[in-house]
């Protein structure tokens, strides 16, 4: 189990009045909500990190796939 860390960080009130909202309807608590939240940004930004080394990678034509496709007969 890794060593839990503070975080601190100052948030307009409205936001932190509906996160602790949200977290009480779901009996959760703040710690739990804002690490969850951090980790799915984190992931978030992996995958579109992950795209955008797709959108870079090179395009082929589609006739040539069919091509090199019909070669594995």
């Amino acid at each position: 189990m890794s060593t839990p860390a503070v975080l601190t960080a100052r948030i307009d009130s409205r936001v932190k009045a509906l996160a602790d909202k949200w977290c009480k309807s779901r009996g959760l608590v703040m710690a739990k909500f804002v690490e969850e939240a951090i980790l799915d940004k984190l992931e978030e930004s992996a995958d579109m990190t992950e795209l955008e080394g797709l959108r870079r990678d090179s395009i082929r034509p589609f006739r040539d796939v069919l091509k090199e496709l019909a070669g594995f007969k």
